[in-house]
């Protein structure tokens, strides 16, 4: 009868549960992180004919300052998947990302262990793609910079690249640089002080909507599928009265709200010529740094705001740091701050569908905590610093 009693006393406790009960369930660390590992940031300002081929010799050395912080960074935040924006295009990966991964993360940096990426993800992107017009109507023909397709002085300049310690199903990736701004219903025009078009029939007819591109990755985890949807849209800065860069930041930023939506995808088609969004109650995570605040900055900020006030998201939390707060104390959005120019601007929005969030924050140790000097200036390491979150899957 005693045996009993302790038996029913261990059941309404708790304490004897079913085996599936005891299995433990995957946690998965989530990240994005502007590396600033594109030519410019290794050539004095004003440098004329840079190409990834400055990066390309920095990774090769494995001796920059710079990438070693940034190794470091990610050797101590260990995410298991991870995007980098700004990390130029170099199509033969054992020069570009896999010269990353062999020649810095997996060298311990600073004292911290060494990390490894498996598998990765890259493609070309509009940035430094040149077009045949005069896209700010400066009455210049130059084909790069403010005339290319993206803002880049080569093609790939600011590209991004995606790290994963888990399977990527290749073959499922969908890619939606080609997909034209003109084809998003109700896209934010760009007019004159006169009321007319800002870039021509011609020019419009061919605009794509992706300043860099919006790729949907499929990762693989402990047999599911987690929909990586990474991006970069353009700054909502460098324009006129006309806010060009403002519209494209709000519609590429309105292209993922509209993607994972149920009832509003009918219209997006990819680079292979699928069409439509994300399958419903699919698990995704939102990556990227995304140039805009809902607080803050000069993005038109209904274009965040929709992406962190819509039901598949979950967005309440907020990753923040010591580092954030310290370096703007009298800003009280400065614990979340994700840029050294006092922004949040980098963010990793899980669905809320399929996880349970245990965790996040932005790398940004304050003055005198350890590590703080890998963040101190912006040589250091970026002008950004890397979000985290980490999720439990469900």
């Amino acid at each position: 009868m005693n045996k009993i009693l302790f038996i029913l006393s261990l059941l309404s406790s708790g304490a004897i549960f079913s085996q599936t009960d005891a299995q433990k369930k995957t946690e998965i660390t989530f990240a994005t992180y502007n590396v600033s590992m594109e030519s410019d940031n290794y050539s004095p300002k004003g440098t004329k004919g840079n190409s990834e081929q400055i990066l390309i010799n920095e990774l090769s050395s494995g001796k920059n300052a710079q990438i070693k912080n940034i190794a470091q960074i990610i050797q101590t935040v260990r995410p298991d998947v991870m995007l980098l924006n700004e990390f130029d295009y170099i199509e033969n990966p054992k020069l570009g990302v896999k010269a990353f991964i062999k020649n810095y993360l997996k060298v311990g940096q600073g004292g911290a262990e060494a990390i490894d990426y498996p598998y990765y993800y890259y493609s070309t992107v509009n940035t430094g793609q040149p077009s045949p017009f005069d896209l700010n109507n400066d009455g210049k023909l130059e084909d790069f910079g403010n005339d290319a397709w993206g803002f880049g002085k080569y093609p790939g300049q600011y590209a991004m690249v995606l790290l994963s310690k888990y399977p990527i199903d290749v073959k499922a990736v969908r890619t939606f640089q080609n997909f034209k701004w003109k084809d998003m219903p109700g896209a934010l025009l760009t007019t004159k002080a006169d009321g007319s078009d800002w870039y021509s029939k011609v020019a419009w007819a061919q605009f794509p909507l992706s300043s860099k591109s919006h790729w949907d990755v499929p990762v693989l985890v402990d047999g599911k599928t987690v929909h990586i949807l990474a991006s970069h849209p353009t700054p909502p800065t460098f324009d006129g009265a006309e806010d060009r860069n403002g519209k494209r930041n709000h519609d590429e930023i309105r292209f993922w709200r509209d993607y994972i939506s149920d009832n509003a995808a009918s219209y997006i088609y990819d680079d292979k010529g699928g069409s439509g969004g994300l399958p419903a109650n699919s698990q995704f995570v939102i990556v990227g740094d995304q140039n805009a605040s809902p607080v803050e900055g000069s993005a038109i900020r209904e274009g965040i705001k929709s992406l962190l006030d819509h039901p598949k998201v979950n967005s309440d939390f907020t990753p923040a740091s010591k580092g954030g707060a310290a370096y703007s104390p009298e800003n009280p959005f400065g614990i979340n701050h994700t840029a050294f120019w006092r922004m949040r601007a980098d963010y990793v929005l899980p669905s809320k569908f399929g996880f349970k969030v245990v965790n996040s924050g932005v790398f940004w140790p304050a003055k005198g905590e350890p590590m703080a000097e890998l963040v101190e200036k912006r040589e250091s390491s970026s002008d950004h610093r890397l979000v985290w979150v980490k999720l439990v899957l469900e």
